[in-house]
């Protein structure tokens, strides 16, 4: 043969052998797709429950259902009634307490209302007080009186027959020192000044706070007694900053105390304070009681549910919802098994329903129990699709040929000629 018919051959021979290769190689990439396509079926098959569905959907069988419990509500309109749920403690209704301060100085002689706590009457004496000053304006009382009836009988020329102007500021000095009229008459009738004047209570009620002792000296505007009248008292509620909106005056409130179980009261909001306490975020409401037993003592602690108006609103049972802690979501029911999670946008909340304001329509079923196992195992299938789409690219991917030891060789011989650069020895 000739070196040309030689050249041809060979060239022949080399383009052969390509073929070839190409072939061989489709083949292996067609077989690496295929097993990975099967793989990831197996695998997904082989989750209970889990079928490929677009992202947030899950499919379920009905063995499944009954399996883990799942419950269904509807989505409709319903009236829905605002309540706020918060704490609150009985104190005092301000507008009924009264302070007892004497307008004279004295001495306390003597102590009727000695504790406190002890339970008074209007009018009712709580001290007898010695004033000097009181013995002197009576002493005048009464020669006032005399003079008047002297100068009264007098037939002198000029003078007048009768004068009251001394006799009547001499009583109107004993009224401004809360000296009662009684006491005036007495004083008059008998002619002679009493030693000691009582100090009467106000109002009627509960000795709150009590400052003096007997034989104390007291001074005139000093505080000797608080009393409070706890016919009916006051609720102060805390109300988180997000509810402060929602309760107003006039708004009915529901008390439970844990001294009287199963025993409610009632009341209205009267006030809703105007400032903000910054450090806990709240706004106090004041809630009317009537107390006419006197069983709700300044002290007490109470669960306070406020209840507002009641309006129809599109709503799905509280239950049904789903915070994420971004979002809200519900699982809609889309029809043969198939739950599809669906964010929805949340307004007020009752005490079993939640107003929905946009997602879902009036009608539709929405999954009322075992949703976090739901979302869980769609958030499960979305990661599986993930890691099983990686894993059939990995297998599709030609494998990594390592260097030849030639090729080594031959780095290392070109290291020797490199400066301070010597291969590592054999082994």
């Amino acid at each position: 043969m000739t070196r040309r018919s030689v050249i041809i051959w060979s060239s022949a021979a080399v383009a052969v052998v390509l073929i070839i290769g190409t072939l061989s190689a489709r083949r292996i990439s067609s077989k690496s797709s295929a097993s990975a396509k099967t793989s990831a079926s197996s695998e997904n098959q082989g989750m209970a429950g889990m079928n490929t569905q677009p992202a947030g959907s899950v499919s379920i069988t009905p063995e499944q259902i009954r399996q883990f419990g799942i419950t269904f509500g509807t989505v409709q309109m319903r009236p829905l009634s605002d309540e706020v749920r918060t704490a609150g403690i009985v104190v005092v209704n301000e507008t009924r307490v009264a302070k007892v301060t004497p307008k004279f100085s004295g001495y306390i002689e003597q102590l009727y209302a000695n504790f406190v706590g002890q339970y008074v009457r209007r009018g009712q004496p709580l001290a007898a007080v010695f004033s000097p000053d009181l013995v002197a304006a009576e002493q005048e009382l009464i020669l006032s009186a005399r003079l008047s009836r002297t100068i009264g009988g007098s037939s002198v020329p000029g003078v007048p027959g009768t004068t009251t102007d001394l006799l009547s500021a001499a009583k109107e000095r004993l009224r401004l020192w809360d000296v009662s009229e009684a006491q005036i008459r007495e004083v008059l009738s008998t002619g002679r000044p009493m030693r000691t004047v009582p100090i009467v209570a106000p109002a009627s009620g509960v000795i709150l706070d009590k400052k003096v002792v007997q034989g104390q000296a007291i001074q005139a505007g000093e505080e000797l007694y608080t009393i409070a009248d706890l016919s009916d008292v006051w609720i102060d509620a805390q109300l988180r900053e997000e509810d402060a909106g929602r309760v107003g005056v006039g708004a009915l409130a529901v008390l439970q105390l844990t001294s009287y179980p199963g025993r409610p009261y009632t009341g209205r909001v009267t006030y809703v304070y105007p400032t903000l306490t910054e450090q806990a975020r709240t706004v106090k409401a004041r809630i009317t009681v009537p107390n006419p037993d006197g069983r709700l003592k300044p002290g007490m602690y109470a669960t306070v549910t406020i209840r507002t108006s009641t309006a129809s609103a599109l709503t799905v049972p509280r239950s049904a919802v789903v915070q994420t802690g971004e979002r809200a979501l519900v699982f809609v029911d889309m029809g043969q098994g198939k739950l599809r999670a669906q964010p929805v946008q949340l307004g007020r909340t009752g005490s079993d329903y939640v107003e929905i304001l946009s997602g879902v329509a009036s009608g539709q079923r929405v999954v009322t129990s075992a949703q976090f196992l739901i979302d869980s195992e769609s958030n499960l299938a979305e990661v599986m699709k993930s890691m099983i789409g990686m894993r059939g690219v990995q297998d599709a991917m030609p494998p990594m040929s390592s260097p030849a030891a030639n090729d080594v060789n031959a780095k290392g011989a070109d290291m020797r000629g490199m400066p301070g650069m010597t291969p590592p020895p054999k082994r």
